[in-house]
């Protein structure tokens, strides 16, 4: 037995990195890259979720697609139920794609304003060949009950959807293979806030009756907060501080997690009346020409001269709480 699967770890991520190349001219000649992702590592365990949260522009998402090989990344080891498929050549991804699911960002943007809604959710069926051709019809009805749609919409198109049943048919699709991992990019960040919690509890429920595992992509802390169980929090192209969901709210160590925390909204007038919030100085660099040493040194609060020349490698500081910072 793989003795990842004996740790009860599902991904491995192990220095990702991801780099887009700058070209100009006729002749495209590369000036440069893009550092997306820049020497990433984490893990993903088994039926747990891991919100991964920054600001736009941090990698988040190009991180999620290097996991799920829609990029071949520059370098680094992407270690899925104990198969590195970091370098595998499209044939031999293909079959592993079938124990990955993902739902996007924007629902009506990723489902094919031309296909009906029963076509949209049976195509992972038919391109795997999950099912006999006599069944699709059938196991297609069943993921529309599982995620709270009707199975006479099947032959409804997308703008005949809301919003929030257009999610759910992307969460459908997403299940079908019936995935041990689930990429949730940003899925509620495009709806309307009375329709993000229903899909939160949708998510959550699927999770506890089919014992998935996601990696949960987003950029609202308080939502991240309340279905993840370890938070990994990115900056400019790295990984910051990944710690325990309730661990990292309570005590934040990295001064960029302060930062974030510090914005979002606290439901008691009194004690959002009285606490300190840090305003972070300056821009987020260009990931094409990022800082030396800590990406966040020119805007850290606690940066000393050191900062800029030193990468700060993540160190456990205890129980599983890591922090990329030589000042903690």
């Amino acid at each position: 037995m793989n003795t990842l699967s004996q740790n009860n770890i599902m991904v491995e991520v192990k220095n990702l990195k991801m780099y887009f190349p700058i070209t100009r001219g006729l002749l495209q000649r590369k000036i440069g890259d893009i550092k997306a992702v820049d020497d990433v590592s984490f893990e993903i365990k088994k039926h747990e979720t891991l919100g991964l949260v920054g600001e736009s522009g941090c990698g988040k998402t190009t991180t999620g697609r290097c996991i799920l090989r829609l990029y071949q990344p520059t370098a680094g080891d992407i270690i899925f139920n104990g198969t590195n498929i970091s370098k595998l050549p499209e044939g031999k991804v293909r079959p592993l794609r079938r124990a990955m699911g993902a739902i996007f960002q924007d629902p009506f943007g990723s489902l094919n304003p031309r296909q009906t809604a029963g076509s949209i959710v049976a195509d992972p069926l038919k391109i795997h060949n999950i099912v006999k051709p006599s069944e699709v019809n059938d196991m297609v009805a069943d993921l529309f009950r599982m995620v709270g749609l009707d199975p006479s919409m099947m032959d409804r198109v997308p703008h005949e959807f809301s919003g929030g049943q257009r999610q759910r048919l992307g969460v459908a699709r997403a299940l079908a293979c019936k995935p041990a991992l689930v990429v949730c990019d940003e899925p509620i960040s495009a709806l309307d806030v009375s329709i993000q919690a229903q899909i939160i509890n949708l998510l959550e429920d699927l999770q506890e009756k089919l014992g998935l595992t996601y990696l949960f992509i987003a950029h609202d802390l308080s939502v991240v907060q309340h279905i993840s169980n370890r938070v990994a929090v990115m900056y400019l192209g790295r990984i910051v501080e990944i710690a325990d969901s309730d661990e990292l709210y309570e005590n934040p160590r990295h001064p960029y997690t302060q930062a974030l925390l510090s914005a979002v909204p606290v439901p008691d007038p009194f004690i959002e009346e009285t606490r300190q919030r840090i305003v972070l100085k300056g821009e987020v660099p260009s990931p094409a020409n990022p800082p030396s040493g800590c990406h966040f040194h020119p805007r850290c609060q606690i940066a000393i001269p050191d900062c800029s020349k030193i990468r700060p490698e993540l160190k456990d500081i205890g129980n599983g709480h890591r922090v990329a910072c030589i000042r903690v």
